[in-house]
């Protein structure tokens, strides 16, 4: 059988928002299952990929909410670990254009627990793709483990890594330290402007790339918000337009783009190794599709990414 699904590997978070009150010695919170690793693996079952979670799931109140969120989206939850530590929570504060400032409450939290032998049991014999990124690669004393994981797995699978710099978390030096690393062991490296000042400070997204090619990453996104996304292939690149939405929130449009190029990717037969034949064309076709997606992300509030008949309908409609 050829390997078809997509594994993601990292964090479920509870995403708090910050809402109107009663009384000003008040605060109201409304919960939404979060955490990059997580959205872009119910945004990639929405699409209509197999996707499987590979997550360590507490059972609190907040692990509960996240298991119903992810099978409930299609999400594969068989190789997810019960987890005995509370839920990572995270509490948002929304600007006037729906941008998100955290602060996280994550100290011994579930998701950063991860043991070889959890990891070891996992069969990749299905897998196109792994997928992981965020604080999974960075938050003790689980990072490692997860290291050691994706270069078990690229012998067989294509290597997806979304950086997703969290600084009031893990200083960005630790990220730095760690993400020639990262791009040899990744065929795909996909991340934010917001990241690429955090990690490159003052030095331009197309040298960026350069850097990160030579340090092993093939295909290289930096999505740019409302200024589109610039790809690059090998060196070749090519700059992808945003598309125009009413903009809720912002929340979760990153990994949201991510699950739609890896979506798109894997239906056209591009994972499964080291993107093997995949050209500037189709890496083209591939961020106009996440770009959708992200928009249609953005048109909800909190991490709510569309559904593949969302995308249809819309199609069906646009004539495009």
């Amino acid at each position: 059988m050829n390997p078809s699904q997509i594994t993601v590997l990292g964090e479920c978070v509870a995403d708090a928002f910050c809402e109107p009150a009663s009384a000003s010695n008040e605060l109201a919170l409304r919960v939404l299952p979060g955490g990059g690793p997580a959205n872009t693996a119910v945004s990639l079952a929405r699409l209509g990929t197999g996707a499987r979670f590979l997550a360590r799931l507490s059972g609190d109140v907040f692990g509960r909410l996240f298991r119903a969120h992810l099978e409930e989206s299609g999400v594969d939850l068989s190789c997810a670990v019960p987890a005995a530590e509370p839920s990572t929570l995270a509490v948002a504060e929304l600007d006037a254009q729906g941008q998100a400032a955290f602060s996280f409450h994550a100290q011994n939290t579930a998701d950063w627990q991860w043991t070889a032998q959890e990891l070891a049991a996992v069969d990749l014999s299905r897998t196109a793709c792994v997928h992981t990124g965020s604080l999974a690669l960075v938050r003790e004393p689980g990072a490692a483990v997860v290291e050691e994981f994706l270069a078990a797995a690229s012998a067989r699978a294509t290597i997806s890594i979304d950086p997703n710099v969290r600084p009031l978390l893990v200083r960005p030096d630790v990220y730095r330290a760690r993400l020639a690393h990262w791009c040899a062991l990744a065929d795909i490296l996909r991340l934010s402007e917001d990241d690429l000042e955090l990690l490159l400070p003052g030095t331009s997204p197309e040298r960026a790339c350069d850097i990160w090619h030579a340090a092993g990453a093939r295909l290289v996104v930096i999505t740019r918000g409302v200024d589109g996304a610039l790809a690059s292939l090998d060196g070749e690149r090519l700059q992808v337009p945003a598309v125009a939405t009413q903009v809720v929130d912002t929340v979760g449009a990153g990994d949201s783009f991510t699950a739609g190029l890896l979506h798109h990717l894997g239906t056209r037969g591009h994972l499964g190794g080291r993107l093997a034949g995949l050209d500037l064309g189709e890496v083209a076709q591939a961020c106009r599709f996440a770009a959708r997606v992200a928009a249609l992300t953005c048109s909800a509030a909190g991490p709510n990414p569309p559904w593949q008949s969302h995308l249809d309908r819309l199609t069906t409609v646009g004539g495009n």
